[in-house]
């Protein structure tokens, strides 16, 4: 792989007190809902990996619904479906407030780019916390709508590094086995004392 350079630009599912700022009380209270659904930190179905999508049908369809709502509802950019517990290769995402929610089943990385950027990323499944990955510039995925049609994604940017994020989750991959280590070590800190974590944060405490 290339030299990584610096992306800042792009950030995967946000950490909740900067969306918090610009909610209003109903959203807020919409995305307190979301998340209660979405499985959290430390639930072993995290680390699982899901079975590949076998049956097609009006079922698949209310599932992928319902995920692209929770997704909306939680402020998200992606969701997985094992972030719901549901151990199926199904994963939905929206990447930007213009782009078309879609739903890929069973999806393939076919081709990932040298070129790579490394950017600060959430997580739904760990509020508060933000660490950065790197991850390849464009990407090359296939896998089937939930009308068992085949699909095509050539992806770059924000786009990119969803699908691959998502497809981590179904792979039982956290963002947080893809960060330096003093990194990882910070964010499960917050993570087991409840408070927030963030790299710039850090820096800004070593500046102090």
């Amino acid at each position: 792989m290339s030299e990584a350079v610096r992306d800042d630009t792009i950030e995967v599912q946000g950490r909740a007190d900067e969306y918090a700022l610009d909610l209003t009380d109903e959203q807020r209270e919409r995305r307190r809902d979301a998340l209660a659904l979405i499985r959290q930190f430390g639930d072993p179905v995290l680390k699982s990996r899901a079975s590949e999508v076998t049956e097609y049908g009006p079922e698949l369809e209310r599932e992928a619904e319902r995920m692209i709502e929770i997704m909306r509802d939680a402020v998200g950019v992606g969701l997985a479906a094992t972030q719901l517990g549901l151990m199926r290769r199904l994963l939905v995402f929206q990447a930007g407030p213009d782009a078309t929610p879609t739903a890929l089943v069973n999806p393939v990385i076919e081709w990932l780019s040298d070129e790579a950027a490394v950017a600060t990323e959430g997580c739904l499944s760990l509020p508060g916390v933000a660490v950065d990955v790197e991850r390849p510039l464009h990407a090359r995925v296939h896998g089937v709508g939930v009308d068992a049609e085949p699909l095509l994604i050539e992806a770059s940017g924000l786009e990119a590094r969803v699908l691959q994020h998502e497809i981590d989750h179904l792979d039982g991959v956290l963002m947080l086995d893809r960060t330096e280590r003093e990194q990882r070590k910070g964010a499960l800190r917050a993570l087991r004392e409840g408070t927030t974590y963030s790299p710039e944060a850090e820096d800004e405490e070593e500046e102090l």
